[in-house]
Parts: C-alpha cells; structure tokens; sequence
C-alpha cells in the first residue's frame, strides 16, 4: 500500500468510527424530580390513591415524586396546570373519571379531556355505595325503590360535584329504577354526606372509600354497593344486582395523563412504572384498603376505555336532560 492510499484508508475510517463520546446519549429519563397533581382537595380518595402510587413510583423509579393539590373548578384548575406544563413527562396529572367529563358537564371547558392530554395508565376502579338517612324503613334497594315511586316528592338524591361518577351512577339508578329522582347539588361529598345522616337528602351513591366510615358507625344506612361483586372492604353490603337491579354497575375508576405532546417514548415509560407500581399495590393490599381494584392496562386500552365511558356517561346526561352549567 502506498503512502497515499494508506492515509487515504485513514480518513475513512477516521470519519466512520464515531467515538462514544460523540454518540447520541440515551434518553435518561427520569433524572428529575416527577410532580403529580392532584385537582382536588388534600385527604380525599384520589388524593389517598395518588400518594399511595407516588411513594411506590418514588421507590421504583429512585426520583423525588410530589404531589400537588390544585382543587377547584371541577378539577379543572389542576387538569389546566398539568395541559399547560412542558410536555417532557415529568408534570402529571392523577384525576378520577370526573376529569373526562368536562365537556358534557361545563358550559365552558378550558380543555377537551380526550385531546389535550396523552393517556397514561389507568390505575384502578372502586365501586360506589348507596346510603340512605339511619331513620328511613327501607333497607334494600328495591324496597327505597318502591318508596321513591310512592312519594317521589319525598325522595331527594345528593349530588357532591356534577359529572363525578357519583352524578352519573345517580342518573343511572333513575333509569334502571323508572324514577323521576329530583336532585341537589353540593360542594363536594362531605357536605352531602353530613345532609343525608341528617336526613335533609335522603340519597347518596358516592364512592365506597368515602362513605363506609358512617355506614360503619350508624350515621347512615348502607343499601347496595354498583360493583359487580361484593366488595372485598364491605362484603357484608349486598350489590345492586342481588337486589333485583343487574344493569345498575357503575364504578369510579382513577388514571395518571401527561401534556399532550409528551415524547410517545416516555408516555410509554411512564406506562409500564405505573403499571408496575400498581401490581406492587395491590399485592401489598395497599389498594385494597381504599377499596381500589387495581388496574393495568396499556395507553392505547386506556384511551378506548375513555372513549367508550364517555360515549356511555353522555348518552345518560342526555337522556336526563343534563345541560352543563
């Protein structure tokens, strides 16, 4: 080889071999810290949910994970803070099934729930239980049925927040029912809750979590749970279905989303952590406590559920002549 073509054979293979260093670098991701927003208020159950997954995400992942209540706005205040925060997955938002339902339920949404956010991981379902004041006869579904039939004036089911799956599993037991059920909003479910065991609203269907502790002391009477089976923290309350009611299942379920636009790589990152930490929380019963069933799921089923709950929840909102407020 000839001095020429040997130095010729050289830049070649100069320009060829890329040093490591001068690679692209993978993504890392995360090396910061993960906030997770939460658009209601400290010490509710999606609250207790969201930090039950963020202690395990903060040990899975070995970053700092905070969570951040931002409540207000039928959840919107913090879903608005989480659509506007740089799509790079380290701002998230942990809402309940409420957070899909703003365009049938607001007259003016600052968001479309099913476009501009990415779909995480949905992380679990609870089901609702219905109470009743301590006073009242009644003590099974059918039998408060009847009585709402007979006196339907007399009959008042408490709303906690419009569009909450305790509003559409409300809706839903009219249908199932033939009631004409008159209803009161409220401020959330601890002040629904305190007017029904006080007997000034004499219906509440709200998530299980929330409402047993008085069902457990006396304050107000359990009637059914709208699972499909008993729950596992309350196995003694019969479901709507063994009271003669098959088609009253309505859960409330939870979800994790990121900024629309978040890099596909990292939604699917964040999908498999989530999925990963939820399975840890439901074989430590952690979950189970809050009675949460635990979901995994991938970001495209997560995103055919929300389409079809939210095809469901408007054909119920129609049919009861719902207009946003």
């Amino acid at each position: 080889m000839t001095a020429k073509n040997w130095l010729t054979t050289l830049v070649i293979a100069a320009c060829t071999t890329v040093p490591a260093f001068a690679q692209k670098a993978p993504d890392k991701f995360p090396e910061n810290m993960i906030r997770i927003v939460v658009p209601f208020a400290a010490g509710g159950g999606v609250d207790s949910a969201a930090r039950l997954l963020g202690k395990q995400l903060q040990t899975s992942l070995n970053v700092s994970v905070v969570i951040e209540n931002r409540a207000g706005g039928s959840g919107t205040i913090g879903g608005k803070s989480v659509q506007t925060a740089p799509a790079d997955g380290y701002t998230l938002l942990f809402s309940a099934a409420t957070h899909v339902l703003a365009k049938q339920v607001l007259a003016n949404p600052p968001y479309d729930p099913q476009t501009d956010f990415a779909p995480v991981a949905r992380v679990g379902e609870a089901p609702l239980l219905m109470v009743i004041p301590p006073n009242l006869a009644p003590k099974r579904l059918n039998e408060v049925i009847d009585a709402a039939k007979k006196q339907p004036e007399a009959w008042v089911a408490a709303v906690p927040a419009l569009g909450a799956p305790s509003h559409l599993a409300t809706l839903l037991l009219a249908k199932q029912g033939g009631l004409t059920l008159t209803t009161a909003a409220y401020k959330g479910t601890a002040p629904a809750l305190t007017d029904v065991a006080g007997g000034h609203t004499q219906i509440l269907v709200d998530s299980i979590i929330s409402v047993l502790p008085m069902a457990k002391s006396g304050r107000v009477k359990a009637i059914a749970t709208t699972s499909a089976k008993r729950s596992s923290i309350a196995p003694d309350i019969p479901t709507a279905a063994e009271s003669g009611y098959p088609g009253l299942v309505y859960v409330s379920w939870y979800g994790v989303w990121a900024p629309k636009g978040t890099p596909v790589e990292r939604v699917q990152f964040l999908n498999k952590a989530v999925n990963e930490a939820v399975t840890e929380l439901g074989k430590s019963g952690a979950f189970t406590a809050l009675g949460i069933e635990p979901v995994t799921e991938s970001t495209d089923q997560f995103r055919k559920f929300i389409a079809a709950d939210v095809a469901h929840s408007a054909e119920l909102l129609k049919e009861a002549g719902f207009k946003p407020e």
